[in-house]
């Protein structure tokens, strides 16, 4: 089943869907993560990772590999990686699978690793910073498919997010249909704006007190 949604989102940007959010009331962008490979785009539905301490809760499977495992085409691999800044929480391996199976990218509430490997793969990956530094024995998976937290974010699996060069911007499943229908009027609105612009309109007239207004619910 084609997920609408989704389609949706792709034809947008961070921005309008920041602007959209900031209407509701709602908290949604993530501060701090930024594109460490691949400079492009991504959007989809979450699939969730949830990594910590390696004695704790020391898990046979590698971190992420359910995750990727059960991500459906244009889906997009969030991971909670809090627990040590000298630990990846996500590797090339796992990016030459997530790009087989043609998943949108992955988003890294922490550092990531193998830059070179996922950009040789044309793989999107998102995080805080990228190390050298393995997650073998420092830290491991302590769950997936649940809630996680995203620079104070409640990320739940199904959620929408997207992530460009401006920012990175989650979406709750349940107010997604709201979301984007007055993100797709604030685009709207703006690029009849640049096109006034471009027809030799001050922008000073352009981005007068009707810009302001922009996000007031019609």
């Amino acid at each position: 089943m084609a997920d609408d949604l989704a389609a949706r989102l792709r034809k947008l940007d961070s921005c309008a869907v920041s602007d959209s959010m900031d209407s509701f009331g709602l908290k949604g962008h993530a501060y701090g993560l930024s594109s460490t490979t691949v400079r492009r785009r991504i959007a989809g539905r979450v699939q969730t990772v949830k990594l910590g301490p390696a004695d704790s809760a020391p898990s046979k499977r590698h971190l992420c590999t359910a995750a990727v495992d059960a991500a459906q085409e244009g889906d997009v691999i969030v991971v909670e990686n809090h627990h040590r800044p000298d630990a990846a929480g996500w590797g090339g391996i796992l990016s030459t699978a997530a790009a087989y199976k043609k998943l949108s990218g992955t988003i890294v509430d922490g550092p990531a690793r193998d830059a070179d490997e996922s950009e040789e793969n044309n793989y999107p990956v998102y995080a805080r910073s990228s190390i050298a530094s393995t997650a073998r024995g420092r830290i491991a998976e302590h769950d997936w498919n649940n809630p996680i937290t995203v620079d104070g974010i409640i990320v739940k699996p199904g959620d929408l997010v997207i992530a460009d060069a401006s920012g990175v911007v989650f979406v709750p499943a349940d107010r997604a249909a709201e979301v984007l229908d007055m993100a797709e009027s604030i685009q709207a609105r703006e690029r009849a704006m640049a096109a006034a612009v471009l027809q030799g309109k001050a922008v000073s007239a352009v981005m007068g007190g009707d810009y302001e207004d922009m996000l007031k619910k019609k």
